[in-house]
């Protein structure tokens, strides 16, 4: 996906490696200037893959797969009635990167009509990632699954700024303890706390249990501060984490 307004998705099948040639994918795209996008989840992706052998020209790939052909609303290729989402697109474009063994030809293909599974979407309407059970393309034979064990969100500050890594302490930036990961959450955050902000993190249970078994040992303090912080970032708790960093 590319572009919202208007909607427009773009793939590239390449020229064969091996003796060059142009793949039907392209070829069909080319006479009709239509062409249905199904995205793939977990449940076809092995008869995904079968349909991707390079049948001969006419073969109905959709027997071969065990794929079940929905006519189309708006365009004449038809759809996988398997797919959980499926995107019915007219080709804008098409532009060729090349005449060599591997060129890529990016299709700028527009969406006219989307049609949704509605057992993937959630309370409110919307498309459910731990539902929809996707599936990615890798390298080689090698894909990935999307599941509740990998699947994660990152708060993006899309209304405010985030005050940036560059405005932390420089004893945050160079922790040892706090990773990259670390430090882009709390430089995520759209502004410092306050000094009476800081100081009242002092009375907080486990911070204070840390100010007590280090007294006169600022190493091990910001250390264990440090450590503190780091957990709680894992909890989603940035602000309270950017307090005691700042003490």
């Amino acid at each position: 996906m590319f572009s919202t307004k208007p909607p427009i998705c773009v793939f590239s099948p390449s020229r064969r490696v091996r003796d060059n040639t142009t793949k039907h994918t392209l070829e069909n795209v080319l006479q009709v200037k239509e062409c249905v996008i199904n995205i793939v989840n977990y449940d076809m992706v092995q008869q995904m893959s079968l349909a991707s052998t390079e049948y001969a020209k006419g073969v109905n790939e959709f027997e071969k797969a065990g794929f079940t052909m929905l006519k189309s609303d708006l365009v004449q290729p038809p759809r996988v009635a398997e797919a959980p989402v499926q995107f019915e697109c007219v080709v804008n474009e098409v532009i060729s990167l090349g005449d060599n063994h591997g060129a890529g030809n990016l299709i700028l293909a527009e969406i006219k009509l989307i049609h949704i599974n509605e057992a993937i979407l959630d309370e409110n309407g919307r498309i459910d990632q731990h539902k929809i059970d996707l599936v990615a393309r890798l390298g080689g034979d090698w894909y990935c699954r999307v599941t509740d064990h990998n699947l994660f969100k990152v708060a993006k500050p899309l209304a405010k700024l985030g005050i940036g890594v560059d405005r932390l302490p420089h004893s945050v930036r160079f922790s040892k303890v706090l990773t990259g990961n670390d430090l882009g959450m709390l430089g995520n955050v759209e502004y410092l706390p306050s000094d009476e902000e800081i100081d009242l993190i002092s009375t907080h249970g486990e911070v204070k249990e840390v100010l007590d078994a280090t007294i006169g040992d600022s190493t091990n303090r910001i250390r264990e501060l440090h450590e503190l912080a780091k957990k709680f970032l894992s909890n989603g708790e940035v602000v309270l984490a950017l307090k005691i960093v700042l003490m």
